[in-house]
């Protein structure tokens, strides 16, 4: 068997790939990103009565644990160097201020909290995209991530451009944006996993 037999033959499809084997190592970390985006969007469905504010800082708590579950994912991965990972962290870093600041000033009004909302979701969708392109010659469902990333601008565009829509229309747009956002990083956490067993 040849050298190059060696590094692409099923037997080490993650050798010399220390980011993928970075994100499988925490496939499931993803997973609970995930389900609680997908938590998050069905309370927005199942409480119509919820105002605004409350749906805002119920979020702040989703961009919080979301963000520690992303840093936590940079930071304790085995392969690699952090240096690879850097735009997980930088999401995280994001989803963790995003989440304080809707805590910090709950006196502000409902239009700048969207408004710090639609931010979040412009900055980690661009550095989603950022870490599907690094990853393209990792794995094969990087479309996923791309997905995700084209998702979370789209959202925040929609926020900005249309702020006032009604309490309604907004929280249902919150709500469909995380569920479907939970089922794609839910998707890319068992393609993750499969390449963690197959390691």
């Amino acid at each position: 068997m040849t050298s190059t037999q060696v590094e692409t033959g099923p037997a080490t499809p993650l050798g010399g790939l220390p980011l993928l084997k970075s994100l499988a190592e925490n496939w499931w970390l993803l997973l609970l990103r995930g389900i609680a985006a997908i938590a998050f969007g069905v309370l927005a469905f199942l409480w119509p009565g919820i105002t605004l504010l409350t749906l805002i800082l119920f979020w702040g708590a989703y961009a919080v644990v979301d963000g520690i579950f992303s840093l936590w994912s940079a930071i304790s991965g085995k392969g690699g160097q952090i240096g690879s990972r850097w735009w997980l962290a930088l999401v995280g870093i994001c989803g963790i201020v995003a989440g304080v600041l809707a805590f910090a000033l709950p006196g502000v009004t409902a239009l700048v909290l969207l408004m710090f909302i639609a931010g979040w979701a412009i900055a980690t969708g661009i550095l989603q995209v950022w870490g599907a392109i690094r990853l393209r010659k990792e794995i094969e469902g990087e479309w996923l991530l791309i997905l995700s990333g084209l998702l979370s601008i789209a959202f925040g565009l929609v926020l900005i451009a249309w702020p006032g829509p009604g309490v309604l229309a907004v929280i249902w747009l919150i709500g469909s944006f995380a569920i479907l956002e939970g089922c794609i990083y839910a998707a890319l956490a068992f393609r993750l996993k499969r390449h963690k067993r197959l390691a």
